[in-house]
């Protein structure tokens, strides 16, 4: 068995920076029936439909990355290929979206499925009464499942955290159009954001 050393974890939130001329992405009221389930867990609330619309003037570049919601990323298909559907599907499901009143698999609804309890609650802020917002997150690193681009918690069910190496991959593709803010490492050096789920 190789004892080489594996990179340290991190976790980590996505935002997009869309830049001038290119188009970003609103969700419509479906977008509470993700919410209901990603709080409840129950397949009688699984969202069978998201609706969408592309913001701004038409015939603009339309961001591969185009919402900064944590509820629900949105991948195009060039991120999509990026990382491997193979390898996000081990973590949710990738689903069509009504985008402009059109269903399309350009870009998709990235579902997350998989719910770990990783979070070291007594080393962590406690969440928001509000919104459920955890301002400072520590995790413990042999139970993040590192092998999974992305994960959420029970702690904060609505909010899909990234594993580093996934964060990267994605900053690698899309440069500055993508804001990848650190929420933990067990690399001391590393500092996180100071609100990584602010705006």
């Amino acid at each position: 068995m190789s004892d080489a050393p594996h990179p340290p974890v991190s976790v980590c939130r996505l935002l997009p920076n869309i830049p001038d001329g290119t188009r970003g992405l609103a969700f419509d009221d479906s977008i509470k029936q993700l919410m209901r389930w990603q709080m409840t867990g129950s397949a009688e609330d699984h969202p069978t439909a998201v609706r969408a619309e592309w913001r701004d003037r038409e015939g603009e570049r339309k961001a591969d990355f185009p919402t900064g919601r944590p509820t629900g990323p949105v991948l195009s298909r060039r991120l999509t290929k990026a990382l491997g559907e193979e390898t996000l599907v081990r973590a949710g499901t990738l689903m069509p979206l009504c985008i402009n009143g059109v269903e399309q698999n350009e870009h998709r609804l990235y579902v997350v499925s998989q719910v770990v309890d990783c979070l070291n609650v007594e080393l962590s802020s406690e969440p928001d009464s509000l919104t459920g917002r955890i301002k400072k997150s520590v995790f413990r690193p042999e139970a993040v499942p590192a092998d999974l681009p992305a994960f959420r918690i029970p702690q904060y069910p609505m909010a899909v955290h990234w594993n580093g190496w996934a964060a990267d991959i994605l900053a690698r593709e899309l440069g500055e159009e993508l804001e990848v803010r650190l929420i933990w490492s067990e690399d001391p050096g590393l500092t996180p954001h100071p609100d990584p789920w602010g705006f």
